[in-house]
């Protein structure tokens, strides 16, 4: 990671008369790709890294494209020769899912939606002018193999997991009745692929989008099916059908002449089902078969917006098989299946979380349990021995963006996590009263502390229960430099 630092460095001095202050990385979403923001005096940059050469070069392709026609896209200042790193425009931190968060479902928000979907329509439609369809990371078209792909991703990274019986051939044969009938659309434009909240960035009220290097050329409705359907966003009813209005009138602006509306909508119910789909498909994926933790706790929230959906909507063609499974699916027990136990104000755990040095001793259990888990973290390279971090602890960004950028610390916590969270899940169903957790490093300052703080912060937030958290050797850590030698 540090060689993809100074290369980063070294390609924002080639855009003339920069230098960079420092390169800071930015926490990992689902994707392998990995973002950095560059300070240099009062700006700031961002610059990604990604060893998928084609997907660089689909994005940096279709932001010059989209920039050139002015529409609300990031600027790319700089390429690589490999197209591994790029260089764009930063244009902040606030995304409108940050935007619904903090003011919640009021009118300016509203507005946001509604800027959102209008700028949509734009890209969609005056995107698609011009644009090289072959420059697209798969398929160049979202038709009825791509909406296939889609159908198959959930059967057979969430479905299957399920081991629901059903009739194979016959949910198959649902499946290519379903992807003709969306085929059959009359407006296909760009499409965007991933248009939800989180990739679109408010700056100065003004909407902003990234992430549209999955697009293809594709049906008007999947996009706005994504944005109004998120399951994070949870825009009521309401908002759905007269944001829906709101787009539709936008589009009607935009094309020679209006759009066949009941079509439209019909046609819009099939997309949100197959968006909703493959959304599950991606969080089976993610958290089911990688085991990661945001992807896992998502998966009762997708499930009850495709509940919702089931209940609520119709699509214009019956899938008989496909239907009764979806039902199953979706039913209370199975959604149980997802949502992990969590404390309420009258639950008696209490866990327990020390970092601690392996010069001194593992701290003493002085319930009646007799101990708890113990983790060994010198195996993750120490920073201590690095004099830039000698005279910081686990809790400094500094030193913690160096466990997170140069060691396989993520990777320890996630399998960590894995375990533990048995425990507590069933220490919660049983009441029990005490559990203790132990991250040892040499000098207990560095590594376990960064542990410790990360798995007090992981078991807070998905099990909303009490937790003690202790670092027994932290007053004692400045005694102790140079640093841990191992």
């Amino acid at each position: 990671m540090e060689a993809v630092v100074q290369s980063i460095g070294t390609l924002f001095e080639s855009i003339g008369n920069h230098t960079a202050d420092r390169i800071e990385k930015l926490p990992q979403s689902g994707s392998d790709r990995i973002y950095f923001r560059i300070y240099s005096g009062a700006e700031t940059y961002i610059a990604t890294y990604n060893h998928h050469r084609k997907e660089t070069q689909t994005f940096v392709y279709f932001s010059r494209h989209f920039h050139k026609a002015g529409l609300p896209v990031p600027a790319i200042l700089a390429v690589n020769a490999d197209d591994t790193i790029y260089i764009q425009e930063d244009l902040g931190t606030e995304s409108l899912l940050n935007q619904l968060e903090k003011h919640g479902h009021g009118d300016y928000v509203y507005g946001l939606f509604q800027k959102s979907l209008a700028a949509l329509a734009r890209v969609q439609i005056l995107g698609d002018k011009g644009l090289d369809y072959s420059y697209c990371l798969t398929a160049k078209e979202f038709g009825k193999q791509a909406i296939l792909s889609d159908l198959l991703y959930f059967k057979y990274y969430f479905l299957d997991t399920l081991q629901l019986p059903y009739d194979k051939q016959a949910m198959i044969d649902d499946f290519d009745a379903l992807s003709t009938y969306l085929t059959r659309t009359e407006n296909k434009y760009f499409m965007f692929r991933d248009f939800q909240s989180r990739n679109i960035i408010v700056k100065n009220d003004e909407v902003n989008f990234i992430d549209y290097q999955g697009g293809m050329k594709g049906a008007l409705q999947y996009d706005v099916a994504s944005a109004l359907w998120q399951a994070k966003a949870e825009l009521s009813e309401q908002w759905k059908n007269s944001l829906l209005e709101y787009y539709m009138d936008e589009v009607d602006k935009l094309l020679q002449r209006p759009i066949d509306r009941i079509t439209f909508v019909s046609q819009y119910n099939g997309y949100v089902l197959i968006r909703l789909l493959q959304v599950m498909g991606a969080y089976g994926f993610r958290g089911l078969f990688e085991r990661k933790a945001h992807f896992l706790a998502s998966i009762p929230l997708a499930l009850r917006n495709l509940k919702f959906f089931i209940e609520h909507k119709r699509v214009g063609i019956v899938t008989p098989e496909f239907d009764r499974v979806l039902h199953l699916v979706v039913s209370d027990e199975m959604i149980a299946r997802f949502e992990p136990v969590q404390a309420d104000e009258n639950t008696p755990l209490v866990i327990e979380v020390n970092s601690f040095s392996y010069k001194k001793s593992i701290p003493a259990d002085t319930s009646d349990n007799g101990g708890g888990f113990v983790f060994d973290m010198r195996g993750i390279l120490n920073p201590g021995r690095f004099d830039e971090y000698k005279k910081q602890s686990g809790k400094d960004k500094p030193r913690q963006d160096f466990l997170e950028q140069r060691t396989r610390m993520n990777e320890f916590l996630n399998s960590v996590w894995d375990l533990i969270d048995i425990t507590v899940e069933d220490y919660l169903k049983r009441g029990f009263h005490h559990l203790m957790i132990n991250f040892g490093c040499t000098g207990g300052q560095h590594r376990s502390v960064y542990a410790a703080e990360q798995t007090a912060r992981h078991l807070r937030n998905k099990y909303k229960v009490k937790v003690k958290l202790a670092h027994t050797n932290q007053e004692n850590w400045l005694k102790e430099l140079p640093g841990d030698k191992e």
